[in-house]
């Protein structure tokens, strides 16, 4: 079990806020920490280490190092995946499940999930086009709470309570709303 979490506002993230946020999905991944900012984007995650234990570590790049990808589960046919890939000429860094996602990306855009078998959540950032990618598995398996900040922001994670110090950041207020509970039940 990993965890992931960013922000895309108008104001970058102060360190403590990261730390804090990632502090709250320590128990998620033991193993490893990564993060990756660009201005007002932030990307970060907790690793369990399961695949590609030496060169695995998130967040992940394209060759230009233009998208990041930080992914929670795992894709089941990443090596069939990460072949084709290198047939048409990319140069995977790692033996990572989570690799393959950003190349897809880079190749297919916004449809790049439909190559992949797995449970997953992850964030992609594409830099060049400034476009923020949060995807999940078709059946939800892995959790991916996000929410809407007062400057027309986003934050995301994979438990809510990681989630909370990224919305109070952003200036947006943490309360639960009878309709919206209604609405999800």
């Amino acid at each position: 079990m990993c965890g992931i979490l960013g922000s895309w506002t108008q104001r970058p993230l102060e360190p403590g806020i990261r730390d804090d946020a990632l502090s709250r999905i320590l128990h998620r991944g033991p193993d490893d920490e990564g993060q990756f900012s660009d201005g007002g984007v932030f990307l970060g995650m907790r690793r369990l280490s399961v695949v590609d234990l030496e060169t695995g570590r998130q967040p992940l790049f394209n060759e230009q190092r233009t998208c990041a990808v930080v992914m929670n589960g795992e894709i089941y046919n990443y090596r069939e995946l990460a072949g084709s890939l290198r047939q048409a000429g990319h140069v995977l860094s790692t033996a990572s499940d989570t690799e393959v996602a950003v190349h897809l990306y880079e190749d297919h855009g916004e449809s790049f999930c439909e190559s992949l078998n797995g449970m997953f959540a992850l964030a992609i950032w594409d830099g060049d086009a400034r476009r923020l990618v949060l995807a999940r598995d078709r059946f939800g398996k892995k959790p991916l709470y996000y929410a809407r900040t007062p400057d027309g922001g986003l934050v995301f994670a994979s438990e809510l309570k990681a989630l909370r110090p990224l919305l109070e950041a952003a200036g947006g207020m943490w309360e639960l709303r009878p309709q919206g509970i209604a609405d999800y039940l």
